[in-house]
C-alpha cells in the first residue's frame, strides 16, 4: 500500500497510506514507511518517469517543462502535462505495489524454507 501511495502526487501521503492500510488490513507501519520512498531527492526522477510512462502509454508527444515545487507551477505548468503525468503515476504506483507485494511474499517464503532447512540439518547432525 505504501508503494502505491508513494506515487500519489499529493502532500500527506502517509495519512493516505495509513487509511488504505487500515481499510485493507495491510501492515500499517510498513505502509507508512514505504511512502518515504518519495522524498525531496527522489520526487523529481520518480515523477519525471511517471510523466514519461504516461506519455508513452497515451502516445502523446513529450513536452518540455521545468518542474518546480510551487503553487504557480502547479496551476500553470501542470495544466499541460496532467493527463500523462497522472496516468504514469497510477501505472508506476500499481506496478511498484504489485512488485513489492510479490517480492515480499517470495522473500518471506525463501526465509521460511531456509529456516526449515537449517532446522532439519541441526536435528540430523
Amino acid at each position: 500500500m505504501g508503494l502505491v501511495c508513494a506515487f500519489i502526487p499529493l502532500p500527506f501521503q502517509m495519512f493516505i497510506a495509513a487509511g488504505v492500510a487500515i481499510v485493507f488490513h495491510a501492515n500499517l507501519p510498513v505502509s507508512v514507511v514505504l511512502v518515504w520512498l518519495t522524498n525531496p531527492i527522489t520526487i523529481p526522477p520518480m515523477f519525471y518517469a511517471a510523466y514519461k510512462v504516461g506519455s508513452w502509454v497515451m502516445q502523446t508527444p513529450e513536452q518540455d517543462f521545468h518542474f518546480e515545487i510551487s503553487i504557480e507551477w502547479l496551476s500553470n505548468g501542470m495544466a499541460a502535462i496532467w493527463q500523462p503525468f497522472l496516468l504514469g503515476c497510477a501505472i508506476l504506483g500499481v506496478s511498484c505495489g504489485i512488485l513489492g507485494y510479490v517480492g515480499i511474499k517470495v522473500m518471506w517464503r525463501w526465509m521460511v524454507v531456509r529456516k526449515w532447512h537449517n532446522r532439519h540439518h541441526v536435528n540430523n547432525a
